[in-house]
């Protein structure tokens, strides 16, 4: 009997950086049991080219990732939540729509490297950190065994997950 296949959405404000990224990571490092979304409450309608620069550059898909509103995935038609995560500050603290299906929820909250200041090559190393991050907390998550632990355990580690210490050794988190 094949698995069941887990959606997965990733929110923050503007859709445009770390949601994207995170979409993108478990699109990949979780491509045969979970399907990836994200979205923003008030989504800057373009993903922001450095994620795209740090996806691309770390062999991670980027075909039909947008920004986009949660809006979205609160429609009648839109694909059941299993898990919602909200991957910045603002998202965590703001009115989120009803989620059909009651989802897992937890917040993850990244550093938004967006926000980053300087040169072009520090702001590309906020990115990188963010992803490697947000690959980090994504990792424990999907070795997570979902089919055989309990609703309560489960909101505790992925609470637990978004407590975590955000990154371990840059080199061999992204390789």
């Amino acid at each position: 009997m094949p698995e069941h296949v887990y959606n997965v959405l990733f929110l923050c404000t503007g859709n445009s950086a770390r949601s994207i990224l995170a979409e993108s990571i478990l699109m990949k490092d979780g491509a045969d049991r979970f399907r990836a979304f994200s979205a923003g409450s008030a989504p800057k309608g373009a993903v922001h080219p450095l994620a795209l620069h740090t996806l691309k550059s770390l062999d991670y898909p980027t075909d039909g990732l947008r920004s986009k509103s949660w809006l979205e995935f609160a429609a009648p038609d839109a694909p059941v939540m299993d898990f919602v995560f909200t991957v910045c500050d603002n998202a965590a603290g703001e009115d989120c729509p009803v989620w059909p299906g009651q989802p897992m929820t937890a917040h993850w909250g990244i550093e938004d490297p967006a926000e980053t200041r300087g040169t072009e090559l520090e702001k590309q190393a906020a990115f990188v950190t963010a992803f490697r991050y947000l690959k980090n907390r994504i990792g424990t998550f999907v070795s997570l065994p979902l089919r055989s632990i309990d609703r309560l355990a489960l909101g505790t580690k992925l609470r637990e997950i978004g407590r975590s210490e955000r990154a371990t050794s840059a080199r061999n988190d992204v390789a």
